[in-house]
């Protein structure tokens, strides 16, 4: 098996990959043809199956492992794979763990450092709201530890949503040294506590699909309302502390249009909105750098930041 990551143009390859999604689509033409999206533990790549009815093409469904046969190609900067033939692979011929892309970074090294950033909390009732989630609720703590931060777009890979909750609470660090006036004890609750409803948002590896409460409610109304069911377990939990909180949970999004129910209205969930964004684009822009591998050319449009890419020398 040749991983996704190590995959250059002009190469035909053969292997199996999970199929994370399967889509029929016709051309300009009306021909018939199937969108694709292959994965393995380095990443996911974009696949076609042009002639879906020729011989070699066996049936398969979405979330199926398959063994294909492939002709690697080039669209618009971004690989591509031919499919010629595929199968479905049977049971005991590949192995789940080489399929799930895992952080780069020791998750367990991760959560302790996180836990170094809740335990500077001084304020009472937010360190018990921190202690309910991240020492006391077990169930919780392993989903945190093993979803994604999202579906595709960044930190899609398990250790993800902890890689991206230690990222914004760090900056929001830097935010509480340089603005004094910030409320550290709140920014940073805020920021551990901003992503934790997509533990319940997305479904598990490996499908890491939106789940029907996800659909319906969207992490952000789901945090808040986590936080509400903590804050009114905690006995004389502030009325205006839990809606601090919430509101910084609430406008982490930054505009109405990007899914915030609130625009920020505090300092703290400005701060947190910031931190959000930059630490969202900047591993997207990675993600983006490492799936072009050696290619230091333009990369193309890019829909996300609405722009041409290019990679620069380190």
């Amino acid at each position: 098996m040749k991983y996704i990551e190590t995959i250059r143009e002009g190469e035909r390859i053969s292997g199996i990959y999970l199929c994370k999604q399967r889509q029929s689509a016709v051309t300009k033409n009306g021909k018939t043809y199937e969108n694709l999206i292959l994965q393995d533990k380095t990443g996911t790549v974009d696949a076609k199956i042009w002639d879906p009815n020729s011989q070699g093409i066996d049936d398969f469904e979405a979330m199926d492992y398959i063994d294909i046969m492939a002709d690697a190609t080039s669209f618009q900067g971004a690989l591509q794979l031919n499919v010629k033939r595929v199968r479905k692979a049977r049971e005991g011929e590949y192995n789940p763990a080489d399929y799930l892309p895992v952080s780069e970074r020791d998750i367990e090294e991760m959560y302790q450092e996180l836990m170094g950033y809740a335990n500077q909390v001084q304020e009472p009732h937010l360190r018990a709201l921190l202690k309910s989630l991240f020492v006391d609720d077990a169930e919780f703590i392993k989903g945190f530890k093993f979803h994604s931060a999202a579906k595709t777009v960044h930190h899609s890979f398990v250790g993800g949503l902890l890689e991206h909750t230690l990222n914004v609470t760090k900056l929001c660090e830097y935010y509480v040294q340089n603005y004094t006036y910030l409320n550290r004890d709140l920014l940073y609750t805020a920021a551990m506590c901003h992503d934790i409803g997509k533990v319940y948002e997305l479904s598990e590896f490996p499908e890491n699909d939106y789940t029907d409460e996800g659909q319906l409610l969207g992490h952000i109304a789901m945090g808040s309302e986590m936080v509400a069911e903590r804050a009114h377990q905690i006995p004389g939990f502030p009325k205006k502390l839990e809606n601090e909180l919430k509101h910084c949970i609430l406008a982490h999004h930054g505009e109405l249009e990007y899914g915030s129910p609130k625009k920020p209205a505090l300092a703290e969930a400005m701060a947190l909105n910031l931190a959000d964004n930059t630490d969202a684009k900047m591993e997207t822009m990675k993600e983006i750098f490492k799936a072009a591998g050696t290619n230091m050319g333009w990369l193309g449009y890019n829909r996300f930041f609405e722009s041409n890419l290019r990679k620069t020398e380190v």
